[in-house]
């Protein structure tokens, strides 16, 4: 199809795409990178809503389809927004991006907090899930099942750290090799079903039982609705494409929209398949065994075709933690630049790749995998919940967008914020739909919070307003920084003077002092060396190498301190509190530090330790420069021991 007719028939009128990126991606490694995780999600959403229907007895699984239909058709649903979103929103940010164009800063921050955490759940379950079947195929590599996921995860990081277009190609591989492996076998399936082409039928074992009878109504209800919120993880990951829009190749709008058709294509049609053929094969959910690998294994009679889904299910597993990687440092940018995160997250590294993002989901996954020690059972309870919320902001904020667009007039234009808005035709339909969607995952929202509370979804509910607390607290910074750093209404006089003066703490005459001693006299000609003595033994040794350098040392003031204690900061530091107080207020006065650089790390911590004290206590109080003098120390010198001179 034409750019042109995909824009009038998703859009009605072609918009601007005109953006600068850099490496881009093309549809099809775009599709591995970005759809990994809703595509994956298929190797368990069917089994999820069979979990929670086999409580009604076998005979219940036979809702299962029903549910799933209902699920594709959110699927449906939340696709056409996300088009609409890309279209609109051709800079990328998805739902923070809507949300803070048409609700406001609040809800822009919320879906923005409910979409980092999802993102880093989304890492460490399926990294945890790739493993666990890895350590099912391998059960003496159990109990090293933690450090596994950690060393996957550092693979991920490095593999990201190289960039989108190496990164595509490696996901490429076992998320097509999967799609085709599954769609094989749902092919396959139908067709032995169905008996066409003389197929030898499938085995079929009916199961007994109907739904118990003891429930009341309302508690069947309760259940279908927990059953249509767990296979609701079949919708994790579709917003990756909206927040990625810059890393496609031009024109970006419409490649990331004919991607997110195709994602929608595979994700409905593959869980659609599986959800027939395990309630028309009447399968059931087991622990020892995943419901997709019972089907693939009745397909295939545990054939060559088995082992390739098995395996390609743990690529893929593994590899969806790709949308984590390429959304939440994507997220993290557009939150750093509305300074609502520290600003090093929009810095690009050789590959254009926002590192602090990377490095920064890296770490809270890996915390997150240790804590629930790879066990992605325990996480599932905290998924999903995130994506939900941002997906109902998200809607929300295109039914209010489209509002927007309701009150122009064939060939206005309205400017916002993030975009510039057309007519449309078939805007009313548009509106509905966004709607329709909103209502729909609020509800999916409500359902999960409440059934899965108590099993560890508190820890989302509380952890998102705490998240967006953040938010503020950084912006309130920046604010601040940015009011301290005003030149706009600055007066000269506001401006603070620095005094001719600098004080130079020294406790002994050597090498190191000496040459910082020399670097301060050509700051100033009022140079105080400091010496705090608690010893006059020491004191006087001190005062004779300080006569052995006469013209060094020459209108250099010698200030000791007689000190009782053995806290020689103290009484340094009250003596440049009285300096700054009583000659020069309200004047920048000059403090140097001499350092000694060592070779490693390990002598380093033999040096340094008071200086660094020092220095940490000068920072709390305004006006004071502080200058470090380095003076290194090599291994070499201990083959040319000083000199009595210099000793």
């Amino acid at each position: 199809m034409e750019t042109s007719k995909l824009k009038r028939l998703l859009f009605g009128e072609p918009f601007p795409t005109s953006m600068a990126s850099h490496e881009r991606l093309d549809k099809v490694r775009a599709l591995a990178i970005f759809a990994s995780d809703p595509i994956s999600s298929n190797a368990y959403a069917t089994e999820a809503i069979m979990s929670i229907l086999i409580v009604l007895g076998s005979g219940a699984l036979s809702l299962t389809m029903p549910i799933a239909l209902a699920i594709a058709l959110l699927i449906l649903i939340v696709v056409f927004s996300y088009i609409q979103t890309i279209l609109h929103y051709p800079g990328g940010g998805g739902s923070y991006i809507v949300a803070k164009d048409n609700l406001g800063t609040l809800p822009s921050l919320v879906a923005a907090g409910a979409l980092l955490t999802d993102y880093s759940l989304t890492v460490s379950v399926s990294v945890s899930a790739g493993i666990r079947a890895i350590v099912s195929a391998f059960p003496q590599f159990y109990d090293f099942r933690v450090w596994l996921a950690l060393a996957t995860i550092i693979l991920l990081t490095w593999i990201n750290f190289r960039g989108v277009r190496e990164s595509g190609t490696v996901f490429a591989i076992p998320t097509y090799a999967f799609v085709g492996g599954v769609f094989t076998i749902i092919a396959i399936g139908l067709v032995r079903y169905f008996g066409y082409f003389g197929a030898a039928p499938l085995p079929n074992h009916p199961v007994a039982g109907g739904p118990v009878s003891d429930l009341t109504q309302l508690g069947i209800i309760w259940i279908v609705l927990r059953a249509f919120a767990a296979g609701c993880t079949a919708l994790t990951g579709i917003e990756a494409i909206s927040d990625g829009v810059q890393a496609f190749k031009p024109p970006e709008t419409v490649n990331a929209a004919k991607t997110m058709v195709a994602m929608g294509v595979i994700a409905m049609s593959l869980f659609i398949g599986i959800s027939f053929l395990a309630t028309h094969l009447n399968l059931i959910p087991n622990h020892s065994e995943s419901l997709l690998s019972q089907l693939t294994r009745l397909v295939s009679n545990g054939g060559f075709l088995y082992y390739w889904v098995q395996f390609f299910t743990m690529m893929i597993l593994v590899l969806a933690a790709n949308t984590g990687y390429q959304d939440f440092p994507r997220l993290s940018y557009f939150l750093a630049r509305d300074k609502f995160m520290p600003r090093w997250m929009t810095n690009q590294g050789d590959r254009l790749v926002f590192n602090g993002g990377i490095i920064t989901l890296a770490v809270i996954s890996s915390f997150i995998i240790i804590i629930f020690r790879a066990d992605e059972i325990a996480m599932l309870p905290l998924y999903a919940i995130g994506v939900m919320l941002s997906f109902t902001i998200s809607q929300a904020g295109m039914f209010k967008l489209m509002s927007k667009v309701a009150g122009l007039k064939p060939g206005e234009t309205l400017e916002t914020s993030e975009t510039i808005l057309h007519y449309e035709k078939g805007w009313q339909w548009k509106r509905a739909v966004n709607a329709i969607g909103a209502v729909t995952t609020l509800l999916v929202f409500v359902v999960l919070v409440i059934t899965k509370f108590a099993e560890g979804a508190w820890i989302i509910v509380i952890l998102i307003p705490v998240i967006v607390r953040g938010f503020y607290v950084i912006s309130n910074h920046y604010d601040d920084v940015s009011s301290s750093l005003r030149t706009r209404d600055i007066k000269e006089k506001e401006i603070t003077s620095v005094a001719d003066v600098v004080i130079f703490p020294i406790g002994d005459v050597h090498r190191g002092t000496l040459r910082a001693l020399q670097y301060a006299k050509r700051l100033s000609k009022d140079v105080r060396a400091v010496y705090v003595s608690m010893d006059e033994a020491l004191k006087d040794r001190l005062m004779k190498r300080w006569k052995r350098f006469p013209k060094l040392t020459r209108k250099v003031k010698l200030i000791c301190i007689d000190y009782d204690y053995r806290d020689v900061l103290a009484p340094l530091i009250n003596y440049i509190e009285t300096v700054k107080k009583e000659e020069f207020p309200d004047q920048m006065i000059t403090v140097i530090v001499p350092e000694f650089i060592t070779d490693s790390f390990a002598t380093q911590l033999l040096h340094n330790q008071t200086a660094n004290l020092f220095r940490r206590r000068l920072r709390k109080y305004p006006n004071i420069v502080i200058i470090e003098i380095p003076f290194h120390i090599h291994a070499k010198a201990k083959e040319n021991p000083p000199s009595s001179q210099d000793s």
